[in-house]
């Protein structure tokens, strides 16, 4: 673990010998990490499955397996232990620092006033990186560059004022951060919907929002919804009210979009819901004059007052 340094100089860092924290003169090294606060959440360099790729990314703490909640360098992995995760000019920057190339991997490439030389960068107990200025301004966040998780806190969504869209990704493999095929976003048009695709192929959707949850999703008492939806932003989010129970969404790299659910007593992932799991799941299934019941043998029937040719075609 690298040492925490507060001169008394730096008067504008307003966190020191925070092991949460990364300020400008501390590098982050492969085997070096950040813990959260309360200790929930990690981040550091790791390899996944068979790999030796190195990559920066999230995780849970008190989970005995490897769980990834967010990578940073997707699509540019270290190749050996050489990644160094640094503040440099007021942004966070990984560089490959072998054979002393210092070849940049990935930048928030924020701008900032400043005192963006006086950036810090923070990993909260809700497992988000932020970084902040000497003021405390916020600059960039990780939750607002999803990858193949949902966590609460986090929003499924856009915004329409800066562009940036939150859609989930699956990973290509479990060998491979990488994005793969698999997308989980909003369709703001209209009611709003979310549609899972395979590539540009849409592969099943959620029923129109009702205002509850995110639409066919088991919406225990744990959770609490909000749905947002003005001029600057179209999202869904939600939160846990059981600080007992961990709970993620994820979009696996096989396709099915799940939620499963932990606890910090059985130190394990349940598998509670997940989609795309049989035919009526899948996206126009039985055609635009059908409706799907996997129950019955056969599982397409027409649509009261459609005709079985209107069926056939629309399949």
């Amino acid at each position: 673990m690298f040492q925490y340094l507060c001169p008394a100089s730096l008067i504008f860092f307003p966190i020191c010998n925070s092991p949460d924290t990364l300020i400008p003169i501390q590098s982050l090294r492969d085997g070096d990490t950040l813990i959260s606060a309360e200790q929930i959440f990690v981040l550091g360099f790791f390899s996944p499955g068979n790999s030796k790729n190195r990559y920066v990314g999230i995780w849970y703490n008190k989970i005995p397996d490897l769980t990834i909640v967010w990578t940073a360098n997707r699509q540019n992995p270290v190749r050996n232990s050489s990644g160094i995760l640094t503040i440099n000019g007021g942004n966070l920057v990984l560089v490959d620092g072998g054979h002393n190339i210092n070849r940049t991997l990935r930048s928030t490439n924020v701008s900032s006033s400043t005192m963006g030389n006086y950036s810090s960068a923070t990993l909260t107990d809700s497992g988000y990186l932020v970084l902040t200025d000497g003021r405390g301004v916020i600059l960039w966040e990780s939750f607002d560059y999803p990858t193949n998780t949902f966590l609460p806190g986090m929003k499924l969504g856009l915004s329409l004022r800066t562009g940036l869209s939150w859609f989930l990704t699956s990973w290509k493999s479990v060998d491979d951060p990488a994005p793969g095929e698999f997308t989980l976003s909003l369709d703001p048009l209209g009611t709003p919907q979310y549609f899972l695709r395979m590539g540009t192929n849409p592969i099943w959707r959620s029923a129109p929002w009702n205002g509850q949850g995110l639409p066919t999703i088991n919406r225990a008492s744990v959770y609490s919804w909000s749905y947002v939806n003005n001029h600057d932003e179209i999202y869904v989010t939600y939160n846990g009210n059981n600080t007992i129970i961990t709970s993620r969404f994820v979009l696996d790299d096989s396709g099915p979009f799940g939620k499963l659910m932990g606890s910090n007593k059985n130190r394990r992932w349940d598998l509670m819901w997940l989609v795309a799991q049989d035919r009526c799941d899948q996206y126009a299934n039985c055609g635009a004059y059908g409706c799907c019941d996997s129950n019955r043998v056969a599982e397409c029937e027409c649509l009261r007052g459609s005709s079985q040719r209107r069926l056939v075609i629309g399949t």
